[in-house]
């Protein structure tokens, strides 16, 4: 795919502000006073947040509490009902779209493709926001380094459509890294993943927090949190119900009233994050231990 098609593509011809480096620890996203309602359903109710560079923010919470919404909101890909959204410090009406395109960069949950591009220029779709600018010339070495990071330089010739799940989750991932933006909003990039590849997607994460980027990854798996974030926010009902380190918003107590799920949190024996375990009565029998066998156990000798 041509530069020149990716400037074709592009939604906003008129010219754009580059954007700046973000100094460690400065506010890059926040929603204030944030409520979106959904038809007559309220999805998020006065909700505060703030996105720091150099920090992995991991929205955490049940289904239907509002991690995705709280995301779309913060991409500006969703409007509110009432509160406001700034992005690098300005209210996001104040950017033009593709403005913005060069301040953050989304997956969403599901990759889909209407046409069957190759995965190498899906990937090249990430560039399309720096077409015509002075950083249009970091296009290959971009959508190298995004290929490689996320291992799908091996399929880069075969249609997106014919990929697994898993293979899509990953070549999305690797659009929005190959896009470059000092924000990433990411909406449950591992749910599709095997175990290594889960991994590999929140060390990814935590490298580009290293790097000055402000990360934002709607998770469940509690685990893969306590691990890779900087800082959780536990969504239910709306609302924010904790916000801080791991070792502090990982509590038995408010997990278990959040998930309506009584759970136990154990340090972990080499690393000391938190690991948050379901309690589960304990089984009376092993699973392949039958009746007959009991009886066989029972029998006097």
């Amino acid at each position: 795919m041509t530069s020149a098609l990716l400037r074709a593509l592009l939604p906003d011809r008129r010219p754009r502000s580059l954007p700046s480096p973000a100094a460690p620890g400065e506010v890059v996203a926040e929603a204030v006073g944030l409520r979106v309602a959904l038809g007559h359903r309220t999805v998020l109710d006065g909700v505060d947040v703030r996105v720091r560079a150099g920090e992995v923010l991991a929205l955490v919470g049940p289904n239907g509490a509002g991690k995705s919404t709280l995301l779309a909101a913060l991409a500006a890909d969703l409007a509110p009902t009432s509160g406001e959204i700034r992005i690098g410090g300005r209210s996001v009406d104040a950017w033009s779209p593709g403005e913005l395109a060069l301040r953050r960069s989304v997956l969403p949950q599901a990759a889909a493709l209407a046409f069957p591009f190759p995965v190498g220029d899906v990937v090249r779709m990430g560039r399309a926001p720096w077409a015509g600018t002075e950083r249009e010339a970091e296009d290959e070495t971009a959508i190298a380094a995004a290929m490689a990071a996320t291992e799908v330089e091996r399929f880069a010739a075969r249609p997106f459509s014919a990929l697994s799940g898993g293979e899509r989750a990953r070549v999305a991932l690797a659009r929005v890294l190959a896009q470059r933006t000092g924000l990433l909003l990411l909406d449950e990039p591992t749910a599709a993943l095997d175990l290594r590849h889960q991994e590999l997607v929140l060390r990814i994460c935590r490298e580009r927090a290293a790097a000055g980027d402000a990360v934002v990854v709607v998770l469940h798996d509690l685990g893969l949190a306590a691990a890779y974030a900087d800082r959780i926010g536990v969504l239910h009902g709306g609302r924010i119900a904790a916000d801080g380190p791991p070792s502090e918003v990982l509590d038995a107590e408010v997990l278990s009233r959040v998930y309506r799920q009584p759970v136990e949190v154990f340090p972990h024996p080499a690393t000391g994050a938190p690991l948050v375990v379901p309690k589960r009565a304990p089984h009376t029998s092993g699973p392949n231990e039958s009746n007959t066998d009991k009886e066989e156990q029972s029998r006097p000798s």
